[in-house]
């Protein structure tokens, strides 16, 4: 190879790396943003493995105990949502958000701390969920309102696909290092890192300013406010679709989350720090998936995207469903990650920005509480079907009930006028 066309290879190689100049990350205030995701998914990721192995693998819990821990952490978001929503709208977002990952950081490092003392069980680990539930029901409804005062809302598909590819390079390195942590120091310990990977998060989100502007109403009554959330969703065709159809999809995604771990170990028979290996994919699929989700959106329109990513969920936990216990099983194991991430990536950044274009300022916070309180109504009931299931039927019944339920639902969904109309971002009311 001549020297000049190894210098073209390293220029064009460069060129790639440089960002546009109308990039997002080239704003220093939506970058910072980015890198606190970017850091505390890398600690979410230790949490999604370490939590239901500590369940499973330590305290050896039942398929209807891991039930009972997903509703738990579900529960919050029915109880609190709607009152969390009215709050939101009259208080700045970025300090609940800051809180709220301090408050995490607490919770997960309560686990080995009582895990030292002896005294962790499954009751425990119930507490912490609803904890963590709890949270992000503020903090998590917090951080979507805190991307729309940074980003404009004409960029918010982008924004969001961004902010999942923020999450995917933790979800290729965060499953391998949670498994090889959890192999070194054992789940409960592997907690320590999440809460301290929370707390830089929340020092970087420390320095973010944003001029939120707030109008203070004196005569603002809760119950009133809280009936004009509720009411501006339901009378907003594109949102109760949105929730129909997202809401069907938790019922799936729970019914098979509760399950997954424990088929993993105990129909796999595979250690913790394989799991975590295999968890590797989920982060591949998320990379893929938010590289592209953009411009299939662009070209597909964002409903009919959201419907693809339903259909790739289904056939993930239809393959597992019928997997051998050997290793075409384990591939897939690890395929069915993968194409849930692709498919999680496809609903989500097409949900989360068409929710949010749709709605004004001012009931953002009411509007995003509302609609988190609508799509995990199902997820909790979803979440003990699947236990259920898998207890008095076996994994694999559970698995295949979400693939089943989940095509059904992809079919209706293609069958939604409303949903498939959509081509682009509607205007932002104002």
């Amino acid at each position: 190879m001549s020297k000049n066309r190894a210098q073209s290879i390293v220029n064009r190689i460069r060129n790639s790396m440089v960002l546009p100049a109308n990039d997002l990350l080239r704003d220093p205030v939506y970058s910072r943003l980015w890198i606190s995701i970017l850091i505390s998914s890398f600690g979410a990721q230790i949490t999604l493995l370490a939590l239901p192995l500590t369940a499973a693998v330590l305290l050896h819990a039942s398929p209807s105990q891991m039930g009972l821990l997903a509703f738990f952490e579900l529960v919050p978001y029915v109880l609190l949502s709607l009152p969390a929503g009215v709050w939101l709208d009259r208080v700045r977002k970025l300090p609940v958000y800051i809180w709220g990952e301090i408050a995490i950081s607490i919770a997960v490092a309560s686990v080995p701390i009582a895990w030292w003392c002896n005294t962790l069980n499954m009751l425990w680990l119930y507490v912490v969920g609803f904890m963590i539930g709890a949270v992000n029901t503020t903090a998590g409804t917090a951080a979507q309102i805190v991307l729309t005062q940074i980003v404009p809302r004409e960029r918010l598909i982008e924004a969001h696909a961004k902010n999942a590819l923020a999450s995917s390079g933790a979800e290729v390195a965060g499953p391998a290092t949670a498994g090889a942590l959890i192999k070194l120091l054992g789940a409960p310990l592997a907690l320590f890192a999440d809460a301290f990977l929370l707390l830089t998060s929340a020092t970087i989100l420390r320095k973010i300013q944003i001029n939120e502007m707030r109008v203070i109403n004196d005569e603002a009554h809760f119950l009133n406010d809280l009936k004009t959330g509720l009411k501006f969703v339901a009378n907003n065709k594109i949102l109760v679709n949105l929730a129909l159809i997202v809401g069907g999809w938790q019922v799936a995604y729970n019914a098979a989350l509760v399950v997954q771990i424990l088929f993993a170990t105990r129909t796999l028979g595979l250690s913790e720090h394989a799991v975590g290996l295999s968890y590797v994919c989920m982060g591949l699929g998320t990379i893929l998936a938010s590289a592209v989700g953009n411009r299939i959106s662009q070209k597909l329109g964002p409903g009919l995207c959201m419907i693809v990513g339903i259909f790739v969920c289904g056939f993930g936990w239809g393959v597992l469903a019928l997997a051998p216990a050997n290793g075409w099983g384990i591939a897939a194991f690890a395929l069915m990650l993968t194409f849930l991430a692709i498919g999680g990536v496809f609903i989500f950044i097409n949900f989360l920005a068409l929710r949010q274009s749709v709605t004004p300022e001012p009931l953002l916070g009411r509007m995003t509480s509302t609609m988190r309180w609508l799509i995990l109504i199902p997820a909790g009931p979803g979440a003990l079907l699947g236990g259920w299931l898998g207890e008095n039927f076996g994994l694999r019944h559970a698995l295949a009930f979400s693939a089943i339920f989940v095509l059904i639902l992809g079919v209706l969904a293609w069958h939604n006028k409303v949903i498939r109309a959509i081509k682009q971002l509607p205007a932002t009311p104002h």
